[in-house]
């Protein structure tokens, strides 16, 4: 093998080591959100739902069951749904008087993306409520004990935004290649003790699908108004808070929150197609983090299969790192267990690391044509 080839090795190997170092030390120092935990503060639980009849119930039901939240809100709203999701949140809710269905209908106002618009929309008919605002996509589900935590972990840290990062539940084989990558592409690459002190935007993690704020410092901000245009509104309304002084921090809550998000690989291209175009700053951007995370992540597994010596010995040294890096990723994100499916799903990370590469040069190219839509619309900034 030439000696450019073995430098571009032993470079992979390198950077796959790296991600291992910091997994390792993400494993033993990212805050977990378990146990039983009290609060008397108002609780507002805000829920955007938009055709999601199936899921929407199911989250009903686990936060009618929660526990250790004295005060406790939930606004629903109907976005304009048209399977029955209203009809199906009524008939969960059961009359239970915490609970307040609202619709709206319509598309979203000039300039905002949909999903911003419902949030902003939910924080508004909360504004008469202090404390702690939360909220929660309608595919999450929730253990008796999730709200309590969240908001004593909230509390507890100091910090204005807390994101419980569920378990990200997959069962198709599309599901399994990408799903994992959502926690591991962090967990590999920042290191949790770093960020959780930071307040510098480039190092906020945020999962929409799960934010509790402290509910003053979200209206400080601006709260979705601030990102109305944004198919990324969790990460830029993290990084608003960031830059105006406040503090964000992620937590795993995987044994008290899981979100299965896309059921089958149509759904996972056009959810993860939506937003990647968004995710490294520019095409120069990710283009420079896709060669590196290729180097990384496919030539160390290339040289193990394909290498001879001390290349082959760098391939496989490359290649358990990021193994290894996947598996310590996926086990926090659980909140402590491992199947054999998921040290199989760890073994394919090339292939993940293909199928993501693949998905951002989709996005990308879909981005310049205009062409991104989600639940039939249109997403405001995709707009070439």
């Amino acid at each position: 093998m030439s000696r450019p080839l073995r430098v571009l090795v032993r470079a992979g190997t390198a950077l796959s080591a790296a991600g291992a170092v910091v997994a390792t030390v993400n494993a033993s120092t990212v805050p977990r959100l378990g146990g039983r935990a009290a609060t008397t503060e108002p609780v507002t639980v805000c829920i955007p739902a938009r055709d999601e009849a199936d899921t929407a119930p199911r989250l009903i039901a686990d936060l009618r069951a929660q526990r250790g939240v004295a005060d406790l809100r939930v606004l629903v709203l109907d976005d304009d749904s048209t399977d029955g999701t209203g009809a199906a949140v009524r008939d969960a809710i059961d009359g239970d008087p915490r609970f307040v269905l609202h619709r709206r209908d319509g598309d979203p106002p000039p300039g905002w993306v949909g999903k911003p618009a419902a949030c902003a929309r939910l924080a508004e008919l909360s504004a008469d409520r202090s404390g702690v605002l939360v909220f929660l996509d309608a595919d999450v589900r929730l253990a008796p004990d999730a709200l309590a935590a969240s908001v004593d972990e909230l509390r507890t840290s100091g910090a204005d935004l807390l994101c419980p990062w569920p378990f990200q539940t997959a069962v198709t084989a599309a599901e399994r290649a990408l799903q994992p990558l959502l926690c591991w592409s962090w967990f590999a690459t920042a290191p949790v003790p770093v960020a959780n002190r930071s307040t510098r935007p480039s190092m906020a993690v945020a999962c929409g699908q799960f934010l509790v704020f402290d509910a003053r410092a979200y209206r400080a901000v601006g709260g979705h108004h601030a990102v109305a245009d944004s198919v990324v509104e969790d990460l830029e309304l993290a990084r608003v808070l960031r830059r105006s002084g406040r503090r964000t921090v992620v937590a795993a809550a995987g044994g008290l929150a899981r979100c299965r998000m896309y059921d089958g690989p149509a759904q996972a291209r056009a959810g993860h197609g939506r937003w990647l175009w968004t995710a490294f700053g520019s095409p120069a951007g990710a283009s420079a983090v896709l060669a590196a995370a290729l180097t990384a992540y496919l030539v160390p597994p290339l040289a193990a299969a394909f290498g001879r010596g001390s290349v082959r010995r760098w391939g496989l040294a490359g290649y358990g790192c990021a193994v290894a890096s996947r598996l310590l990723a996926r086990r926090t994100e659980s909140g402590g267990t491992l199947t054999a499916r998921d040290g199989v799903d760890a073994l394919a990370h090339p292939l993940s690391v293909i199928g993501l590469v693949a998905l951002t040069v989709d996005s990308h190219l879909r981005h310049r044509r205009g062409g991104h839509s989600w639940k039939d619309r249109r997403l405001a900034g995709s707009d070439a």
